[in-house]
């Protein structure tokens, strides 16, 4: 199976990349390296360093002839999004349609998008399911809804298989700064540092943090499940808050924790946590990673990364 990944240079993009490649597939990755990096490729990944907004994306699909795409390029940060809307327009909204108008040219069978739980906003019940109303209260959340009805309307027109999957905090090795699920390598580099952890709010926020290879997982199985489109939540259906997230990390890493807390971001979320159900019963996917785990092993990379 011949697989183009977009962003796959990236934090979740190089997990996807690693399982493509174990489950044999052959894998070109397009990224323009502005947050990805070069070393987080496979050796056995082809790549092309591109802007996905760029028209020699189509000469790409038209010597690629490939047979699913994984399109995970995208501008991630919330405040960028509130101090950049139309940058981030033209990277979620403006890529995507690019992406889907090459898929559509070159016999592309399936797209699986990268969404996210932004798009519910707040006052949802927690834990969100797929069909709940959509407020999204940032660009960054509109963007990604928008890229979402895009890929619906393109499946609906042309008969592409289309599968988006809206993403819980995604955490886990090679995650950078920035970003949605952020704080887990923020806080993880800090308390490597030594240095105090910053909170934004009152630390009693919620997420819903998923490991990367869970992430990977569910994109190999979007990409591969017979006779599937539409939307699939990609969480533990479980909320953490912040303050029991840097407990938690400290516990891991075997040392103690201090915090200091500043004003509350524009645009974050109060409470978010996905329901998995659809995803398990239509994609035969769950979360393997206990979330202790996954910080241990997150914690560890860290710590090595930092010296």
């Amino acid at each position: 199976m011949k697989v183009l990944v977009t962003g796959g240079a990236g934090f979740i993009g190089s997990h996807t990349v690693d399982k493509l490649i174990q489950e044999g597939c052959q894998v070109t990755v397009v990224d323009d390296l502005s947050t990805g990096r070069r070393e987080n490729v496979n050796d056995q990944a082809a790549f092309v360093e591109m802007d996905v907004c760029s028209p020699a994306l189509f000469e790409l699909f038209a010597v690629g002839q490939f047979d699913g795409v994984v399109h995970l390029a995208a501008q991630t940060l919330v405040p960028v999004s509130l101090d950049k809307p139309d940058f981030d327009c033209r990277v979620n909204v403006l890529g995507t349609v690019n992406v889907l108008e090459a898929c559509h040219r070159y016999g592309v069978r399936r797209v699986v998008l990268a969404s996210s739980a932004a798009v519910y906003g707040d006052g949802v019940v927690v834990p969100a399911v797929e069909d709940a109303h959509l407020a999204p209260t940032s660009f960054y959340g509109l963007s990604k809804l928008t890229a979402e009805k895009y890929l619906a309307m393109y499946s609906q027109v042309y008969g592409l298989e289309g599968v988006a999957l809206r993403y819980a905090n995604v955490y886990g090795e090679r995650q950078g700064d920035g970003g949605e699920g952020g704080v887990v390598s923020i806080f993880a580099r800090r308390m490597a540092r030594g240095d105090v952890l910053t909170v934004f709010g009152d630390g009693n926020q919620t997420r819903d943090f998923v490991y990367a290879g869970d992430v990977a997982n569910a994109n190999w199985l979007a990409l591969v499940t017979p006779n599937i489109s539409g939307v699939f939540n990609v969480g533990t259906a479980s909320e953490t808050s912040v303050n029991d997230l840097a407990h938690l990390l400290a516990n891991a890493a075997g040392r103690p924790v201090d915090i200091q807390y500043g004003p509350p971001r524009t645009g974050d979320i109060y409470r978010s946590a996905l329901d998995n159900r659809l995803a398990r019963e239509r994609l035969g996917w769950q979360p393997q990673v206990p979330l202790a785990e996954g910080l241990a092993r997150t914690w560890q990379w860290m710590k090595e990364r930092e010296g």
